[in-house]
């Protein structure tokens, strides 16, 4: 294939592409997964497919790109901004750990840590839209609660990070190296919770805290 595109040409069967190739990149992996096999499972010849993404990591990176979006719009929607802050940490620690924990996460995860190193660009796009993406969400999030008073935070985009860090305790590395395989609502309310408490330690406003 060429070198990775700038841009995507979109068309008729754009989403169909996409659909394909998430299922084929989940069940083979970046490396295994063949341009046949995707423009099998998504219903098009392979020059339609490389009509809109004439790169395979182009490719790979949009369908990375579309599903974070996807899960953090539908996150922030669900989220009741005017509930106390704690209450909200707790609902995006817990759409958080899942997504980390989810097989679509994970695979993500692995294949663009595994192949940045060849192709950096891959690694920055997947930077831009899962962490850069979950912070820039946060952010959102955070917001609100420091203007009501709630939080007292000095470096938002470090606040955020550190959030999103706390939410990958125990759990993601465990399930990444597959010491863990199946995960109670018990074990993810601990890793929320222990999350909750000590970013709310160092950043709430209550009563006890600095």
């Amino acid at each position: 294939m060429p070198a990775m595109a700038e841009g995507i040409k979109k068309g008729r069967k754009f989403d169909q592409v996409l659909e394909g190739a998430r299922m084929i990149f989940m069940r083979d992996g970046f490396e295994g997964a063949s341009v046949d096999e995707i423009a099998r499972a998504a219903g098009v010849s392979k020059a339609t497919l490389y009509s809109y993404f004439p790169d395979k990591r182009l490719l790979f990176t949009e369908v990375a790109r579309l599903e974070c979006n996807r899960q953090a719009d539908e996150a922030l929607g669900k989220i009741d901004m005017s509930a106390p802050i704690e209450v909200i940490l707790r609902e995006a620690g817990d759409r958080i750990v899942r997504f980390f924990l989810s097989e679509f996460g994970q695979q993500v995860f692995r294949i663009c840590v595994s192949e940045s190193h060849r192709f950096p660009e891959l690694g920055r796009r997947f930077y831009e839209s899962g962490p850069a993406l979950l912070c820039e969400r946060l952010s959102h999030v955070l917001s609100p609660a420091i203007a009501r008073g709630e939080l007292r935070i000095d470096d938002l985009d470090l606040a955020a990070h550190q959030f999103g860090e706390l939410c990958k305790s125990d759990l993601f590395v465990r399930s990444l190296c597959g010491v863990t395989t199946d995960v109670s609502q018990s074990e993810i309310d601990r890793v929320v919770n222990g999350a909750v408490e000590m970013f709310m330690a160092r950043y709430g406003t209550g009563p006890g805290r600095a």
